[in-house]
C-alpha cells in the first residue's frame, strides 16, 4: 500500500513522502496514529497542491529576504555604550542591543538570533554585523559604536 507521510517517520521518510509500505503496518500505525493517509487520487492532488503553495512561499520569503538585505546596504544604526578613559568600555554590545537599536532606529525587527559578530564588540568604532536572512541571503549590517 501507498501512504503519503504527515509527519517524519523515523527510517521510512519526511513528511509529504510518498512510501510504500505493507497493508498491516499502514493500517495498524500510519493512519491509526495519523501519520499518514492512503495515497488516493484526491490525497495525491491535495499533496501536489500543498508543495506548490509550499513553493510560491519560499520564494516570496527568498525575495523579501533579498530586499531586506538590499534595504541594509547603506543603512547604519548607532549603539551607546558607557566608556572610560582611552575610549574602553565598560562590556561589550550584545546582539540584544543591536537588535533593540536596529527597531528603534529604522524600524526593522530584526531577530537576534540570525546576527553573527566575528567577535564582541569592546570598542567604539564602525562594525559591519553580518545577517542571516534566509539559508541563500546574507546581508550586513553596520553599527557604530559611540561613547554615551
Amino acid at each position: 500500500m501507498q501512504v503519503i507521510l504527515l509527519q517524519d517517520v523515523k527510517s521510512l521518510g519526511k513528511k509529504g513522502d510518498i512510501v510504500k509500505v505493507s497493508d498491516g503496518y499502514a493500517r495498524n500505525v500510519l493512519l491509526a496514529k495519523k501519520q499518514g493517509v492512503e495515497a488516493t487520487p484526491k490525497n495525491l492532488n491535495d499533496l501536489k497542491l500543498q508543495n506548490k503553495r509550499a513553493d510560491k512561499v519560499a520564494a516570496e520569503q527568498l525575495e523579501h529576504a533579498k530586499q531586506l538585505a538590499k534595504d541594509l546596504e547603506d543603512k547604519q544604526i548607532e549603539v551607546k555604550i558607557r566608556a572610560g578613559e582611552g575610549g574602553r568600555t565598560f562590556g561589550s554590545v550584545s546582539t540584544k542591543e543591536i537588535a533593540a537599536a536596529a527597531k528603534q532606529q529604522l524600524g526593522l525587527d530584526i531577530d537576534k538570533k540570525k546576527m553573527v559578530l566575528p567577535e564582541q564588540i569592546k570598542a567604539l568604532g564602525t562594525y559591519e554585523v553580518t545577517l542571516k536572512l534566509h539559508t541563500k541571503v546574507t546581508g550586513i549590517l553596520r553599527v557604530k559604536v559611540t561613547e554615551a
